[in-house]
């Protein structure tokens, strides 16, 4: 754990472009954006069922999207990035810097939506690793949470692939769509993070994908092996 002595806190997450590999990440912009993630990343009105655990009720159209996304933006500090495949140039999905309590060096990353052109491809990987590295490397945060719907096992199994340790239930932590959530959360503290760091650029390098774009060795792999070869 770092010497917390002089601690001063950290810089609130601001609209950031990060650029990887495979991905970029751009601050999101209602002019250039609200469309593309409606109509290319999201598929129009079948965001109601990928976004099936979002707190907030169903969309009726792309005005109340972007009524919702101005909303969290202004009202409750979301930074929203969007995510640009560099192969296609497509809007292919979005995250967000919320809940950040920058006294304390914590933020979280929520209302993350990945479109189906992310599916079984590394942009999702690339994502959470920019995401996180910036939050650590460039803001110095001491931790960065991950929460969803306890339902929602998908979600879970993504926190839990990308290094995020589960930490357990907050029972009856929402009201949401009508009914009662439950919400697991899970985080990455920083000590934790050189070695996640490593698994994520083990993992995205060109050496780790075949011929056909298929991975080699998992990320949980990896990482495994990463933790076996720390000094004790």
């Amino acid at each position: 754990m770092r010497d917390l002595a002089h601690w001063k806190g950290c810089p609130a997450p601001e609209p950031v472009r990060m650029e990887g590999r495979y991905v970029l990440l751009e601050p999101y912009d209602r002019a250039g954006h609200l469309s593309a993630l409606w109509n290319d990343a999201f598929g129009g009105m079948a965001i109601n069922p990928l976004l099936k655990y979002f707190s907030q009720d169903d969309f009726s159209g792309i005005e109340d999207f972007d009524t919702w996304l101005s909303t969290v933006q202004r009202k409750s500090g979301w930074v929203t990035e969007v995510f640009r495949d560099k192969a296609t140039g497509k809007v292919v999905g979005m995250a967000n810097y919320m809940r950040a309590d920058a006294a304390n060096g914590v933020v979280e990353v929520g209302g993350v939506a990945h479109g189906s052109a992310m599916a079984r491809s590394p942009l999702s990987t690339e994502v959470h690793y920019l995401m996180a590295k910036h939050v650590f490397e460039d803001l110095g945060y001491r931790r960065y949470e991950w929460k969803c719907h306890s339902e929602n096992q998908a979600s879970r199994t993504t926190a839990a692939r990308m290094g995020f340790t589960f930490e357990g239930i907050f029972r009856q932590h929402m009201v949401s769509k009508g009914g009662n959530r439950d919400t697991a959360w899970f985080s990455i503290i920083d000590r934790e993070w050189p070695l996640i760091r490593s698994a994520f650029e083990r993992w995205l390098s060109p050496e780790n994908f075949d011929h056909g774009g298929r991975q080699k060795r998992r990320l949980e792999e990896i990482r495994a092996e990463l933790a076996q070869e720390e000094p004790r």
